[in-house]
């Protein structure tokens, strides 16, 4: 549509100078685009939730007392403790979810702090934890005495699960520590 002169317009202009005064503060945008990232992190947080989830299932179903023959026949190995542990650390998305919503400082630091224990801190064990089947079968690439399931190392299984969740929380930190910084940005306006 083209625009057309008006009698409330200036003459000479067009009716589109006005443009340089609708710019959005640099921390508004800032935080509107972290925020979305976030939230893809802490989807992808949830998908991996699924994940594990399935894996700890037989594990949650014996303890429940439920058979499952298709469950069974799958022979899973048993779950160490620190796969519950990270799986605790969906608890802490909703910390995040929460400071998205109110723009909350704290509850994002809490978030951060909980993602480091809860998310980093099982992950760096299960690394440890197998190392050595990981080293030996990269190395030498014997599978006689390293654990297998379905004919795959399970180390190097655990070790593709810990790189995605490991960059997805990386990637929850980055974002929170830069909505983190635009929200201490707009605060320091405020009180200027």
């Amino acid at each position: 549509m083209a625009s057309r002169m008006t009698m409330a317009q200036a003459l000479g202009t067009d009716g589109s100078d006005f443009t340089h005064r609708q710019r959005i503060a640099t921390q508004y945008q800032m935080s509107a685009t972290n925020k979305s990232r976030l939230n893809y992190c802490i989807f992808f947080h949830y998908l991996l939730f699924v994940v594990m989830l399935a894996k700890l299932s037989p594990d949650i179903l014996d303890r429940l007392d439920i058979f499952i023959l298709e469950i069974e026949e799958l022979q899973i190995p048993q779950p160490l403790w620190w796969e519950y542990i990270w799986s605790s650390s969906l608890l802490v998305s909703f910390l995040g979810l929460s400071a998205i919503k109110k723009n909350n400082i704290k509850t994002l630091q809490r978030y951060m702090i909980g993602i480091c224990i809860l998310g980093f801190g099982p992950l760096i064990y299960g690394v440890m934890y197998y190392s050595s089947d990981v080293w030996e079968y990269l190395t030498i690439g014997k599978t006689s005495e390293i654990q297998l399931w379905k004919d795959l190392p399970y180390g190097l299984l655990w070790y593709a699960f810990i790189l995605v969740a490991y960059q997805v929380h990386s990637f929850s930190l980055l974002f929170s520590w830069k909505l983190m910084a635009a929200w201490k940005a707009r605060g320091s306006r405020k009180y200027d």
